[in-house]
């Protein structure tokens, strides 16, 4: 097998588990392609990020750009099937509704959503969609960009997690159980350069190094906060990451066109 088509599998295999987008291949799902397959996380995040700036696009030329925004929210979600949100949701519910490890795991398993997850999933979602029409003040390639950025660098930043924290779960049923392997140290560095890269189209130097920066910290103390919470990493609490990472990427965007 040549390399490129290796390495389109594996951006494939990462696609069909992160998306509902429909592949037309069969590809081979083990644990060690998952694995492999980690380094593309942060480009699945650009596919849904430029479909989600294509919903925007286009509908601003019919609807006021609040509804817009709007429409592009439904659309990454109708993506990704809502699988980081509900990841939220269930950490939320999980990390809120009880002290003990077992017992917050547990809950965390629950597919009912309780009164954390629902106020987390709101809050999450309704700051969403305020940061983004904040955006759209400035410029329609303000919030292209953002929608871009924001799915692809909180992607990346959420699955470096796997690199240095343990998974948790023992279970067969577990969302994130086929990537519950180390990430090898190669993974990483292609899941950071092609953020770094995308970042830097859309941006400059300097907004790099600011976004950049601001996911680290708050990449550092999300992992810190699961490991005090749970011991490690589920797939569940890697959703949640996702998304407030998503939501740090619009905030440092904000900031940087308010100081230009």
């Amino acid at each position: 097998m040549s390399t490129f088509k290796r390495e389109l599998e594996l951006f494939l295999l990462a696609l069909t588990f992160f998306t509902r987008i429909p592949v037309p291949v069969r590809l081979d799902n083990s644990p060690e392609r998952l694995n492999r397959a980690s380094r593309y996380f942060g480009l699945v995040g650009t596919l849904v990020g430029l479909l989600s700036a294509l919903v925007f696009f286009l509908a601003q030329f019919v609807f006021p750009a609040s509804v817009a925004v709007v429409l592009a929210m439904i659309g990454s979600v109708v993506l990704t099937g809502g699988f980081h949100e509900d990841g939220l949701a269930d950490t939320a519910d999980g990390f809120g509704g009880a002290f003990e490890r077992e017992r917050k795991l547990e809950i965390m398993k629950d597919s009912r959503v309780g009164s954390y997850g629902s106020l987390a999933l709101v809050l999450a979602l309704l700051l969403k969609f305020q940061l983004l029409s904040e955006l759209a003040l400035y410029s329609v390639s303000s919030v292209v960009g953002g929608l871009i950025l924001g799915h692809t660098l909180s992607r990346a930043f959420a699955a470096s997690i796997i690199f240095n924290h343990d998974y948790v779960r023992e279970d067969e049923d577990s969302k994130a159980k086929p990537l519950a392997q180390s990430m090898h140290w190669d993974e990483v560095l292609f899941l950071t350069i092609s953020a770094a890269v995308i970042c830097l189209l859309f941006t400059g130097v300097t907004a790099t190094v600011v976004i950049l920066g601001v996911l680290f910290v708050a990449r550092t103390l999300l992992a810190r906060w699961q490991y005090r919470q749970i011991g490690g990493y589920t797939g569940d609490t890697l959703g949640a990451c996702q998304q407030i990472l998503e939501l740090c990427v619009y905030l440092a965007l904000l900031l940087l066109w308010s100081q230009s």
